[in-house]
């Protein structure tokens, strides 16, 4: 049976408007679910939620028109899906990198180099044991394909294709084994939280067995893939027009050679370049109840700091509604900085692995303009999108997974 059952595999994340118009249904969304914020009592939730996304439904349509019309979180996603199912079903356990070409246009760059297997165990939920069913309607479900293992599908929070929505395709498909696998890789019950709870719920009307992935911060891969973003993104200040001198506005700085693996040489000239890692913001509110999403973020930044020795920051952006959020945020961090006399800063988006408002219009926009304006050069490190040992990492979390439930 293990040899010829698929293995179903779903991607979680949040999701985003497929256009202009599905701005505000998308909001309404997100704002009702009270995992992510309380409006009053549980009964209003859902009237505050259609106030504020009629309210805020223009300037949001303003955001997205400037990136497109539309959010690319969904292809973004999907072409994640694509490779690793993929790289899950080849014969070796690890995949030529160059096999694997990057996404275009919003992934900016490959790797070079070897991708180091480990033995790295991921943090595991089981969801509670599923009442049987019978199959729907319309006669015997399919089977799986026969020549696959796994099977990877896109569920999302908010928008389409829903998570509620591709359960039942799963079911159809012949799947009765899912590993459900977060895409924060940093764990809130926000955001994991609030997917994870959704999945149970909808799975607990089908006899499927699934196997939760909600955090993985510190996966060596994924570590290893922050690490090379990071390297390249240092390296993109090496040209004279681009670092400024903290002491002065003189560019006539030499080339920085480059980045060594294993050695110092080459940060140790790159003095005047600081790190930003800019998170997604939380509501103080859960912070305070205990929400292991800052000590994760941490955590993240501490594996990253011990391979490459960088004057680094930690501020958290996409404030939204009246309450108090974590600080500071990325924007009034960035005020500080260039108090400081910092000329130069390369923006990491630690808490996302994909391109989408956040990183398009956010920063590439919004705090770019503002740097520009506090006389800084900002820089934003490329999106991990699907780029290749972050595909071993997600390959690595799955398979771990699968052999730890006994389906392989």
């Amino acid at each position: 049976m293990k040899d010829k059952e698929t293995i179903g595999v779903i991607l979680l994340n949040l999701g985003g408007p497929d256009s202009i118009h599905a701005v505000r249904p998308f909001l309404y969304n997100l704002f009702s679910d009270r995992k992510i914020i309380k409006l009053g009592p549980s009964f209003l939730q859902k009237p505050i939620a259609w106030l504020i996304s009629s309210l805020r439904s223009k300037k949001t349509e303003s955001m997205y028109s400037l990136i497109g019309g539309r959010s690319p979180i969904l292809d973004i996603t999907s072409a994640q899906a694509k490779t690793l199912e993929e790289a899950l079903n080849q014969k070796s356990e690890v995949k030529s990198q160059k096999s694997t070409p990057p996404l275009p246009p919003l992934s900016k760059g490959g790797i070079n180099g070897k991708v180091i297997p480990t033995s790295y165990h991921p943090k595991l939920v089981t969801p509670n044991s599923l009442p049987p069913i019978p199959p729907p309607r319309g006669g015997r479900a399919r089977g799986g394909v026969p020549e696959k293992k796994f099977k990877v599908y896109v569920g999302m929070r908010y928008w389409h294709p829903l998570i509620e929505d591709v359960v039942p395709v799963m079911y159809i498909d012949g799947i009765r084994k899912i590993v459900a696998l977060s895409l924060y890789p940093q764990y809130s019950v926000t955001t994991s939280g609030s997917s994870l709870t959704k999945l149970k719920d909808v799975v607990e009307s089908y006899p499927i067995e699934t196997f939760c992935i909600s955090s993985w911060f510190d996966h060596p891969l994924y570590i290893e893939a922050l690490v090379d973003i990071i390297k390249k993104g240092l390296e993109s200040f090496t040209q004279k027009s681009e670092v400024k001198s903290q002491k002065s506005n003189d560019t006539d700085n030499p080339p920085t050679p480059p980045l060594e693996k294993g050695s110092k040489r080459g940060f140790e000239r790159r003095g005047d370049i600081q790190v930003l890692f800019s998170a997604h913001g939380l509501p103080h509110k859960i912070f305070e109840k205990g929400d292991p999403y800052v000590h994760q973020i941490n955590g993240t930044i501490r594996e990253i700091t011990k391979i490459i020795p960088i004057k680094w920051h930690l501020s958290f952006q996409s404030k939204s509604g009246p309450v108090k959020w974590l600080e500071p945020s990325t924007d009034e961090k960035l005020k500080e900085l260039a108090t400081e006399g910092i000329k130069n800063i390369l923006v990491v988006p630690i808490s996302f692995v994909s391109d989408h408002i956040e990183t398009l219009y956010e920063i590439d926009i919004l705090y770019k303009n503002l740097a520009e304006k506090l006389g800084i050069t900002l820089k934003r490190v490329d999106s991990l999108n699907t780029h290749p040992i972050f595909i071993e990492a997600l390959k690595d979390l799955v398979i771990k997974s699968a052999k730890e439930k006994g389906w392989t």
